[in-house]
């Protein structure tokens, strides 16, 4: 008869075995380490560049912001400004009326309140709209007050102005108002 001893020292031997051979399966070979190692540099790769672009593109993002919050930030305050215009050359058109010495004096403080406040727009980049009677009436520039039929002149013609327009670099600030003909052509 055999000795028991012995059989269990052939199992553990015989188990030993079998563990040596799946540890030398589990283990990768040096072309599975370097195909690995491969594809998780791809992947960050990959990562890097998309964070890369994503980068980018924010900051272009960012740079396009700023330029617009430069050029047109201060849109509220120039159409706040724009009834000052208006009342300064109303109040110029009343003084030109008169011919007494005060009203000359205060047409020159009107002129040249008128002449600062032109020159603060201009430093901002707000243009005045300055449509003449007779122009073609352009929606995207006018806003028809009135359409009336005018002998000599054909339909779309501007036969008054009413208010100047206004814009900021490219952006309508406020249409000119007009006076539109109506008349068959």
């Amino acid at each position: 008869m055999a000795d028991p001893r012995d059989e269990d020292f052939l199992d553990d031997i015989e188990a030993m075995e079998q563990a040596e051979a799946e540890a030398a399966e589990a283990d990768p070979t040096p072309e599975q380490i370097i195909a690995s190692l491969e594809a998780e540099r791809d992947e960050f790769k990959d990562r890097f560049m998309r964070a890369l672009a994503d980068a980018e593109n924010s900051r272009k993002r960012a740079d396009k912001d700023r330029r617009e919050a430069q050029a047109y930030g201060g849109t509220r305050i120039a159409r706040d400004l724009i009834p000052v215009y208006d009342n300064l050359n109303r109040a110029l058109n009343a003084a030109k009326e008169a011919t007494d010495q005060a009203s000359v004096a205060l047409t020159e403080g009107v002129e040249l309140t008128l002449k600062e406040l032109m020159t603060v727009f201009d430093r901002h980049g707000v243009t005045r709209v300055t449509p003449q009677v007779g122009d073609r009436f352009d929606p995207k520039l006018h806003e028809a007050m009135f359409e009336a039929p005018l002998p000599g002149t054909k339909a779309g013609d501007i036969i008054q102005v009413s208010a100047e327009g206004f814009m900021l670099h490219d952006r309508l600030l406020r249409p000119a108002q007009v006076g539109v003909s109506s008349m068959p052509g």
